[in-house]
Protein backbone atom coordinates (compact mmCIF):
# COMPACT_ATOMS: atom_id res chain seq x y z
CA UNK A 1 0.00 0.00 0.00
CA UNK A 2 1.29 3.59 -0.77
CA UNK A 3 -0.08 5.87 1.86
CA UNK A 4 0.11 9.75 1.55
CA UNK A 5 0.64 11.41 4.96
CA UNK A 6 0.72 15.26 5.32
CA UNK A 7 2.72 17.13 8.01
CA UNK A 8 5.14 14.75 7.99
CA UNK A 9 7.96 16.26 9.20
CA UNK A 10 7.63 15.77 12.77
CA UNK A 11 5.41 14.85 15.68
CA UNK A 12 2.63 12.45 15.00
CA UNK A 13 3.51 12.84 11.18
CA UNK A 14 6.89 11.88 10.85
CA UNK A 15 5.72 8.38 13.12
CA UNK A 16 3.38 7.47 11.06
CA UNK A 17 5.89 7.67 8.40
CA UNK A 18 8.04 5.49 10.40
CA UNK A 19 5.54 3.13 11.26
CA UNK A 20 4.03 2.80 7.93
CA UNK A 21 7.26 1.73 6.37
CA UNK A 22 8.54 -0.55 9.06
CA UNK A 23 5.11 -2.33 8.18
CA UNK A 24 6.16 -2.61 4.39
CA UNK A 25 4.37 0.15 2.92
CA UNK A 26 5.21 3.25 0.53
CA UNK A 27 5.28 6.40 2.06
CA UNK A 28 4.59 9.90 0.14
CA UNK A 29 6.11 12.42 2.75
CA UNK A 30 4.31 15.53 2.56
CA UNK A 31 6.24 18.53 3.87
CA UNK A 32 6.66 21.93 3.38
CA UNK A 33 9.75 23.08 2.88
CA UNK A 34 11.65 19.58 1.92
CA UNK A 35 14.86 22.01 0.95
CA UNK A 36 15.01 22.49 5.25
CA UNK A 37 16.82 20.13 6.95
CA UNK A 38 14.37 17.08 8.05
CA UNK A 39 16.66 15.00 10.34
CA UNK A 40 13.75 12.70 11.25
CA UNK A 41 12.64 11.93 7.56
CA UNK A 42 16.21 11.58 6.35
CA UNK A 43 16.99 8.75 8.59
CA UNK A 44 13.77 6.75 7.25
CA UNK A 45 15.46 7.63 3.77
CA UNK A 46 18.67 5.61 4.47
CA UNK A 47 16.91 2.80 6.49
CA UNK A 48 14.05 2.61 3.56
CA UNK A 49 15.27 3.91 0.38
CA UNK A 50 12.87 3.94 -2.23
CA UNK A 51 10.03 2.90 -0.13
CA UNK A 52 9.71 6.94 0.65
CA UNK A 53 8.87 9.93 -1.14
CA UNK A 54 9.61 13.27 0.57
CA UNK A 55 7.40 15.57 -1.49
CA UNK A 56 6.38 19.50 -1.26
CA UNK A 57 3.17 19.78 -0.03
CA UNK A 58 1.79 22.63 1.42
CA UNK A 59 -1.87 21.94 2.37
CA UNK A 60 -2.64 25.75 2.13
CA UNK A 61 -1.31 25.71 -1.92
CA UNK A 62 -3.95 24.11 -3.98
CA UNK A 63 -1.41 25.09 -7.15
CA UNK A 64 1.14 22.71 -5.80
CA UNK A 65 -1.51 20.26 -4.21
CA UNK A 66 -2.51 19.73 -7.65
CA UNK A 67 1.25 19.69 -9.64
CA UNK A 68 1.68 17.13 -6.94
CA UNK A 69 -0.88 15.07 -8.31
CA UNK A 70 -0.32 15.51 -11.12
CA UNK A 71 3.15 14.66 -11.10
CA UNK A 72 1.93 11.20 -9.45
CA UNK A 73 -0.15 10.11 -11.93
CA UNK A 74 2.63 10.87 -14.46
CA UNK A 75 4.33 8.32 -12.47
CA UNK A 76 1.54 6.42 -12.31
CA UNK A 77 1.73 6.05 -8.82
CA UNK A 78 -1.56 4.83 -7.01
CA UNK A 79 -2.65 5.34 -3.52
CA UNK A 80 -4.00 2.97 -0.67
CA UNK A 81 -4.72 5.52 1.66
CA UNK A 82 -4.48 9.39 2.44
CA UNK A 83 -3.82 10.83 6.19
CA UNK A 84 -4.69 14.24 6.51
CA UNK A 85 -2.13 15.26 9.83
CA UNK A 86 -1.27 18.47 9.07
CA UNK A 87 -2.93 21.02 11.70
CA UNK A 88 -2.32 24.22 13.50
CA UNK A 89 -2.95 24.75 17.35
CA UNK A 90 -3.20 28.63 18.06
CA UNK A 91 -4.89 31.12 20.28
CA UNK A 92 -4.71 28.91 23.26
CA UNK A 93 -6.60 29.87 26.45
CA UNK A 94 -8.09 32.93 24.13
CA UNK A 95 -11.46 34.51 25.76
CA UNK A 96 -13.92 34.96 22.67
CA UNK A 97 -13.53 38.69 23.47
CA UNK A 98 -10.09 39.06 22.61
CA UNK A 99 -10.28 36.19 19.69
CA UNK A 100 -8.35 37.42 16.59
CA UNK A 101 -10.26 36.57 13.66
CA UNK A 102 -7.37 35.93 11.55
CA UNK A 103 -6.03 32.93 13.83
CA UNK A 104 -9.18 31.49 12.88
CA UNK A 105 -9.18 32.12 9.53
CA UNK A 106 -5.33 30.85 9.38
CA UNK A 107 -6.96 27.58 11.58
CA UNK A 108 -9.44 26.83 9.22
CA UNK A 109 -7.57 27.38 6.17
CA UNK A 110 -4.99 24.67 7.48
CA UNK A 111 -6.96 21.91 9.70
CA UNK A 112 -10.22 22.27 7.88
CA UNK A 113 -9.70 23.49 4.22
CA UNK A 114 -6.38 21.95 3.80
CA UNK A 115 -7.83 18.46 3.93
CA UNK A 116 -10.31 18.80 1.32
CA UNK A 117 -7.79 20.75 -1.18
CA UNK A 118 -5.39 17.13 -0.64
CA UNK A 119 -8.97 15.29 -0.94
CA UNK A 120 -9.90 17.21 -4.16
CA UNK A 121 -6.93 16.45 -5.93
CA UNK A 122 -5.72 13.10 -4.75
CA UNK A 123 -8.56 11.20 -4.48
CA UNK A 124 -8.33 10.64 -8.22
CA UNK A 125 -5.66 8.28 -7.17
CA UNK A 126 -7.00 6.44 -4.69
CA UNK A 127 -7.39 3.18 -6.69
CA UNK A 128 -5.64 1.02 -4.47
CA UNK A 129 -7.84 -1.99 -3.13
CA UNK A 130 -9.73 -1.28 -0.32
CA UNK A 131 -8.36 2.32 0.03
CA UNK A 132 -8.86 4.46 3.17
CA UNK A 133 -8.88 8.42 4.17
CA UNK A 134 -7.75 9.59 7.87
CA UNK A 135 -8.89 12.84 8.99
CA UNK A 136 -6.79 13.67 12.06
CA UNK A 137 -9.26 15.01 14.71
CA UNK A 138 -9.50 15.53 17.64
CA UNK A 139 -11.28 15.24 21.31
CA UNK A 140 -11.21 19.19 21.08
CA UNK A 141 -13.67 19.13 18.23
CA UNK A 142 -16.65 16.77 20.21
CA UNK A 143 -19.34 19.04 20.17
CA UNK A 144 -20.60 16.72 23.29
CA UNK A 145 -17.48 17.76 25.09
CA UNK A 146 -17.53 21.60 24.34
CA UNK A 147 -15.29 23.40 26.40
CA UNK A 148 -14.73 27.47 26.05
CA UNK A 149 -10.91 28.14 25.05
CA UNK A 150 -8.88 27.18 21.77
CA UNK A 151 -12.12 28.38 19.55
CA UNK A 152 -9.98 27.92 16.27
CA UNK A 153 -8.56 24.25 16.71
CA UNK A 154 -11.73 22.97 18.46
CA UNK A 155 -14.15 24.41 15.53
CA UNK A 156 -11.66 23.31 12.67
CA UNK A 157 -11.49 19.97 14.06
CA UNK A 158 -15.40 19.87 14.46
CA UNK A 159 -16.02 20.69 10.79
CA UNK A 160 -13.61 18.09 10.14
CA UNK A 161 -15.72 15.43 11.78
CA UNK A 162 -18.31 16.34 9.04
CA UNK A 163 -16.17 16.86 6.47
CA UNK A 164 -15.37 12.97 7.07
CA UNK A 165 -19.03 12.24 7.88
CA UNK A 166 -20.13 13.68 4.31
CA UNK A 167 -17.48 12.00 2.45
CA UNK A 168 -18.19 8.45 4.00
CA UNK A 169 -21.56 8.89 2.31
CA UNK A 170 -20.28 9.93 -1.11
CA UNK A 171 -17.33 7.53 -0.95
CA UNK A 172 -19.04 4.28 0.35
CA UNK A 173 -20.63 2.80 -2.76
CA UNK A 174 -16.42 3.38 -4.21
CA UNK A 175 -15.18 0.98 -0.79
CA UNK A 176 -13.08 3.90 0.77
CA UNK A 177 -13.11 3.59 4.32
CA UNK A 178 -13.18 6.99 6.00
CA UNK A 179 -12.46 7.65 9.90
CA UNK A 180 -12.06 11.14 11.87
CA UNK A 181 -9.50 9.82 14.24
CA UNK A 182 -8.79 11.08 17.33
CA UNK A 183 -4.92 10.70 18.08
CA UNK A 184 -4.51 11.21 21.73
CA UNK A 185 -3.04 13.70 24.04
CA UNK A 186 0.34 12.87 22.75
CA UNK A 187 3.90 13.93 24.00
CA UNK A 188 4.66 16.28 20.95
CA UNK A 189 5.26 19.74 20.28
CA UNK A 190 1.32 20.61 19.81
CA UNK A 191 0.38 18.70 22.90
CA UNK A 192 3.52 19.84 25.27
CA UNK A 193 5.72 17.92 27.90
CA UNK A 194 2.94 16.29 29.91
CA UNK A 195 1.21 14.29 27.55
CA UNK A 196 0.77 10.74 28.26
CA UNK A 197 0.71 9.43 25.17
CA UNK A 198 3.29 8.15 23.19
CA UNK A 199 3.24 9.73 19.40
CA UNK A 200 4.49 6.06 17.83
CA UNK A 201 1.59 4.29 20.27
CA UNK A 202 -1.19 6.16 18.32
CA UNK A 203 0.84 6.47 14.86
CA UNK A 204 0.57 2.27 15.31
CA UNK A 205 -2.92 2.08 16.21
CA UNK A 206 -3.68 4.43 13.12
CA UNK A 207 -1.96 2.35 10.93
CA UNK A 208 -3.92 -0.12 12.11
CA UNK A 209 -7.65 1.19 11.25
CA UNK A 210 -6.24 1.52 7.95
CA UNK A 211 -4.93 -2.20 7.95
CA UNK A 212 -7.77 -3.66 9.00
CA UNK A 213 -10.49 -0.97 7.86
CA UNK A 214 -11.87 -1.01 11.22
CA UNK A 215 -15.83 0.59 11.26
CA UNK A 216 -17.14 2.43 13.82
CA UNK A 217 -19.90 1.03 15.88
CA UNK A 218 -22.16 3.67 15.75
CA UNK A 219 -23.35 5.95 13.08
CA UNK A 220 -20.24 8.70 13.17
CA UNK A 221 -17.11 7.93 11.64
CA UNK A 222 -15.37 9.48 14.71
CA UNK A 223 -13.02 7.40 16.64
CA UNK A 224 -10.10 7.08 18.66
CA UNK A 225 -6.35 5.70 18.07
CA UNK A 226 -7.96 2.27 18.95
CA UNK A 227 -10.95 2.49 16.73
CA UNK A 228 -13.05 3.09 19.94
CA UNK A 229 -15.81 5.32 19.23
CA UNK A 230 -15.61 9.53 20.19
CA UNK A 231 -18.26 11.40 20.95
CA UNK A 232 -19.55 13.58 18.17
Amino acid sequence: MNILITGAGRGLGVELVAEALERGHGVIAGVRHPEQEQPELAKLAAAYGDKLTVARLDVTDEEGIAALAAELKAQERTLGAIINNAAVLTARNTPVEVLDLQDMLTTMDINLYGPIRVVKHFLPLLTETKPSIINISSEAGSISNAYPGDYPYSISKTAMNMFSQQLHVYLQDRGVHVLSVHPGWMHTDMGGEEAPTDPRQSAGGIITLIEQRKDPKGVFRFVDYTGKDMKI
